[in-house]
């Protein structure tokens, strides 16, 4: 049976394509992982607090450590310490976790668009607001209440998985239809969770925002 995925990080990483022109096989669709994503997130906390120096990066264990990799990186070119904390499902242990990040004076947080966050991000958000640390989710996660939501655009991913769809109802092949980026980005600002961590959003940051919760 045909596949058509649209929110997929790393389809190769993952096992589900070893190619992503020609995937083969019967899973084709959009990944939304986008090599320049980590930095734009880092850029949007460091416009929050410009002495930023140390972030925590939090990643699911159960999945490949690619995009924790790709964030640390990013850290390491803005001169940001970097500290990976990766959690296990099904129990993961997000209490400690934040324990972890207060002992090394973590000063925001990015949680990275993998599945046990996915399940729990409220959750995340809820210790985020009650250790004051000022949070990046992906856009998939806009509802978990954290300070900023950013990156590769669902509706766009969405958009592109129906036209697959499409084209696989016609008797098109998935295994021959090359996996694609959607790379078009959300910006959301909950206004509601900075009010809570007293933070003022400068306007520069909020004249680039595609939703503000209020």
């Amino acid at each position: 049976m045909p596949i058509v995925f649209a929110v997929v990080v790393e389809p190769i990483g993952d096992g589900l394509a070893s190619n992503l022109r020609l995937p083969g096989g019967n899973v084709t669709g959009v990944t939304t992982f986008d090599p320049e994503q980590a930095t734009e997130q880092l850029q949007l906390l460091k416009a929050l607090n410009p002495s930023l120096e140390r972030v925590a990066i939090l990643s699911d264990l159960g999945v490949s450590d690619c995009m924790s990799t790709s964030n640390r990186d990013a850290a390491h070119r803005l001169r940001i310490q970097p500290q990976v904390i990766r959690v296990e499902a099904p129990s993961p242990e997000y209490e400690k976790a934040f324990e972890a990040m207060e002992r090394e004076r973590a000063q925001a947080l990015v949680v990275l668009e993998e599945p046990i966050n996915q399940a729990c991000r409220k959750r995340i958000a809820e210790l985020a607001i009650a250790y004051r640390l000022p949070s990046v989710f992906p856009v998939s996660m806009l509802d978990a209440g954290g300070l900023i939501a950013y990156g590769t655009s669902l509706r766009e991913a969405a958009r592109q998985m129906a036209q697959y769809a499409d084209t696989i109802l016609r008797g098109g092949n998935p295994g021959e239809l090359p996996i694609r980026a959607a790379l078009s980005h959300e910006l959301v600002l909950n206004l509601q969770t900075a009010g809570q961590l007293g933070i003022t959003v400068p306007s520069e940051v909020l004249a680039r925002t595609n939703q503000v919760i209020r």
